[in-house]
């Protein structure tokens, strides 16, 4: 009797666990958001939108947000709204309340099968809510809808990012404000824009005419590419336009090291060397290379109104062999008591950060800064070498404010498949999907005691080997949503659910789709085939 009773309560916990998992599956088919919401409660019925939706905004101060609803329900979706000053919900209206007890970026979106109610305690948070308002809408027998939700969301990150660089392929203004657009779907609101290198300068700065008249020409694939830049007018309007989708545009200036396209400009504040590391760093012991830097910095702070200038301070050994035999620099060495050129480099590295810091910024550096003696209270640290786990350990112990952002699996320039070509691989690996949506479980065990310290992530694109848009397209997505999904979602082991994130990746693709985007798709490999490089050879290589 016993084991009957046994084998029949075995029985209803096996239905029971089968009827739970057939409607958390239906629940979750309803709603295909990227990043994945922190809480979901999901309703019976659909909101209907019509040509008599209202639009409602409780406050003056909603107004420009109400605006941006506006402008993305008519332009994606044909939805005719007309912004109304009103804080009253009513029937067949959207909106827009604030809530002062929800943090600075969490946002509740309410969809009822009458109204749909948006509650933030900040701007940024209620475009949140239409970010994920506009990935649940559904158009079927001319009809758009979405499903009765709860959502009450929130980010685990405040900084979620993602670079370009452009020194070694320039993309122009029409494909970065395409990136931006996609970044305000992710909800990615840091984007890192490296503008300077050995390749190309590619930013007006007006006191130093020859670093675009001279700086900007040539490109990783092509010497003698033509000048391309951004001017201080067109670096304002993309900057206006992230601001327009809460996103902070972040500059990158790179120093020492990776500064040809300066040292061939204005020769007086190279650094020397020959051949390929010709003019590849600035001259560390002459004043008027500070001086130099703190007139660049002038105009950037005025271009960029984001609390951080990003100097990179990596890999300035690459370039620096004529350091060892420059009589200024060995002189200075000796009477600054710097030891050697690591200190001679660490002593420049904390120049410019008292530079950055006097001109109101924060600076932020590669990892390689986290031993030159700078205060954590006036830079920020990028780890960005994941076989050196010591490094980040390191920084926090020693109290740094850190973001994630290792080569694996954080570098899109890695090759996404294993029967790619062209791109990076590390010691044979390379950042696919599914490690890229790993990140926050491979990582937490090296974060687990520092979690205030852990600012956030992001992906990086450097370009070498990406000559067009493209390419970068295809280097870039699907990738991307899985940083998003990390740096906004819980997305700790007992959350993650890879299957679950790849059935709203094929959802997400359908907008990429009507943004013409070339993206890889992992999920029909043979109709996506590998874009050529700038040189059609096969340039794996590790390192």
């Amino acid at each position: 009797m016993n084991t009957r009773k046994t084998r029949l309560s075995t029985v209803i916990i096996l239905l029971f666990s089968l009827f739970a998992l057939s409607v958390n599956t239906y629940a979750n088919s309803g709603v295909n958001v990227i990043p994945k919401p922190q809480k979901v409660s999901l309703g019976e019925g659909f909101f209907t939108f019509n040509a008599k939706t209202s639009l409602l905004y409780a406050s003056n101060d909603l107004k420009l947000v109400a605006e941006t609803f506006q402008r993305v329900l008519g332009n994606e979706f044909s939805i005719k709204t007309s912004p109304k000053l009103n804080g009253k919900a009513s029937v067949n209206s959207i909106v827009l309340q604030f809530d002062s007890k929800l943090d600075k970026e969490a946002y509740v979106l309410n969809v009822q099968a009458d109204k749909i109610l948006c509650k933030a305690s900040t701007e940024a948070g209620l475009f949140y809510a239409l970010q994920s308002l506009a990935q649940l809408i559904k158009t079927e027998n001319g009809k758009q809808t979405v499903p009765v939700l709860l959502i009450e969301d929130a980010p685990v990150y405040g900084w979620r990012g993602y670079m370009l660089d452009e020194s070694r392929h320039f993309m122009g203004k029409e494909a970065v404000k395409q990136y931006l657009d996609i970044m305000a779907r992710l909800k990615l609101n840091v984007f890192h824009w490296h503008l300077t290198d050995e390749q190309g300068w590619r930013i007006e700065i007006k006191r130093y005419p020859l670093l675009t008249q001279e700086g900007s020409v040539g490109s990783w694939s092509e010497i003698n590419a033509p000048s391309a830049f951004y001017t201080q007018d067109e670096i304002k309007e993309i900057v206006e336009y992230a601001a327009q989708r809460y996103i902070m545009v972040v500059p990158e200036i790179d120093m020492p090291g990776h500064a040809t396209a300066v040292g061939r400009s204005y020769p007086e504040v190279s650094g020397g060397g020959e051949g390929r590391w010709k003019d590849f760093t600035f001259h560390p012991a002459k004043e008027a290379t500070y001086e130099f830097i703190s007139n660049v910095f002038d105009e950037i702070v005025q271009l960029f109104p984001a609390p951080y200038i990003h100097i990179g301070a990596d890999e300035v050994h690459f370039g620096n062999q004529s350091w060892f035999t420059d009589p200024l620099m060995q002189k200075f060495i000796k009477d600054n008591n710097l030891k050697d050129e690591i200190g001679l480099e660490h002593y420049f590295v904390r120049r410019a950060c008292d530079i950055v810091n006097a001109k109101g910024r924060k600076m932020i550096g590669w990892d390689e800064i986290i031993n030159t003696g700078v205060s954590p209270d006036k830079a920020i640290i990028m780890w960005w070498r994941h076989d050196k786990p010591e490094l980040l350990t390191q920084a926090l112990n020693s109290g740094f404010d850190i973001i994630l952002t290792p080569r694996i699996p954080c570098y899109f320039d890695f090759v996404q498949d294993d029967s790619h070509k062209i791109g990076r691989r590390w010691a044979g690996d390379f950042n696919e999907l599914e490690t890229v949506y790993d990140f926050s479980g491979s990582i937490s065990k090296l974060i687990a005691n520092h979690p205030k310290q852990i600012l956030g992530m992001q992906a990086n694109v450097w370009t070498e080997r990406i000559k067009d848009k493209g390419r970068l397209d295809f280097m870039t997505y699907p990738r991307l949503l899985a940083i998003a999904e990390n740096a906004w979602y819980d997305n700790s082991a007992s959350n993650r659910n890879y299957i679950g994130f790849e059935s709203r990746v094929k959802t997400f693709l359908k907008y990429l789709d009507k943004l013409n985007i070339k993206y890889f798709n992992p999920f029909d490999k043979n109709s996506t085939p590998e874009p050529w490089g700038p040189d059609k050879q096969d340039v794996l290589k590790d390192g």
